[in-house]
């Protein structure tokens, strides 16, 4: 598992994604189609209208037909080409910060840690800004738990990446989660549309949870929702006495007899992932599940490389 802090993404796990695209395919407004066919930004493709030529303009936009009509120099004018905007979502509630043991057969004490939940989604974030910046397309990020944390727009310049992964360092999560709220008003917030990517475990009221993402829908933007789940959430491991604790709510905790609970546990935890993927099918939502055992640069790569082929 790559575990190093998103300001230090691993070469190797960028090599494995910089060959994949990141690809729109609903209708969104700028430009949509992966990596850009020109080296150029801000290339013309739906003529708009003329206008009189001045000094300094390009003698290539020159509309010659026109000027053998009329003896004047005219321009081709254009409606240019915006990149895609893309903006991160990254949930810093206090859920996100659990990490289980890297293995639970071999003793606690020696084990290392898996990243926490945080600290993947950070880095799948980080990931995925590189790869849109490189291919000159505008990211920005919203770190939130009940309320905004930061908010940075998107931009497509190089430098902007910096301000990115700084941000994903110094975020630490901390309080309660209101995913519905937080959704409806960036919602609101973005005025253009484009490619929202949320990166959460998505603990919300599931119907609550299908209106927020289904007002993204209403607006015209595109949704990925990267669901990401600890081990010890998906398959309940613990088998002594155990005191849990809300990482959420101060001082609630709860000491069970987890064996007991195991069985109603996973059938609650199950029917409420497969509620989650119901939801984002019907509003033609990419659902992407994520489990931090499994290395983020492979998880990204094994959906892009999905997500080229339906193109």
């Amino acid at each position: 598992m790559t575990t190093a802090s998103p300001t230090r993404l691993d070469p190797a796990s960028l090599a494995k994604l910089s060959r994949l695209e990141i690809v729109a395919r609903l209708v969104v407004e700028g430009f949509i189609s992966g990596l850009h066919k020109s080296p150029h930004k801000g290339f013309s493709v739906e003529f708009a209208e003329h206008r009189q030529y001045v000094v300094g303009d390009n003698i290539r936009d020159i509309d010659w037909k026109l000027f053998g009509k009329s003896d004047r120099f005219f321009i081709k004018q254009y409606e240019e080409e915006t990149n895609l905007r893309a903006y991160l979502l990254v949930d810093a509630s206090g859920s996100m910060n659990y990490a289980g043991p890297a293995d639970r057969g071999r003793g606690l004490h020696a084990l290392p840690q898996r990243p926490t939940k945080f600290r993947y989604a950070s880095c799948a974030a980080a990931a995925l800004s590189y790869l849109m910046l490189q291919q000159r397309d505008a990211v920005g990020l919203v770190t939130f738990d009940s309320r905004v944390r930061r908010y940075i727009p998107p931009r497509a310049k190089a430098a902007h990446l910096r301000g990115i992964f700084e941000e994903l360092d110094r975020t630490q999560p901390g309080a309660d989660t209101n995913l519905s709220t937080i959704f409806h008003d960036l919602a609101e917030r973005f005025r253009k549309r484009g490619l929202i990517i949320v990166f959460s475990d998505l603990f919300d009221d599931p119907e609550q949870l299908a209106n927020a993402l289904q007002h993204f829908r209403h607006k015209k933007h595109e949704v990925i929702v990267f669901h990401i789940l600890d081990d010890d959430e998906l398959t309940f491991p613990f088998q002594q006495l155990t005191q849990f604790e809300d990482m959420e709510i101060a001082d609630a905790r709860l000491m069970i007899e987890p064996r007991q609970l195991r069985d109603e546990y996973l059938a609650q935890v199950n029917a409420f992932i497969e509620r989650v993927r119901r939801i984002c099918w019907q509003f033609r939502i990419d659902y992407v599940p994520m489990r931090t055992s499994e290395p983020f640069d492979t998880a990204l790569a094994t959906y892009l490389a999905r997500r080229m082929e339906l193109r």
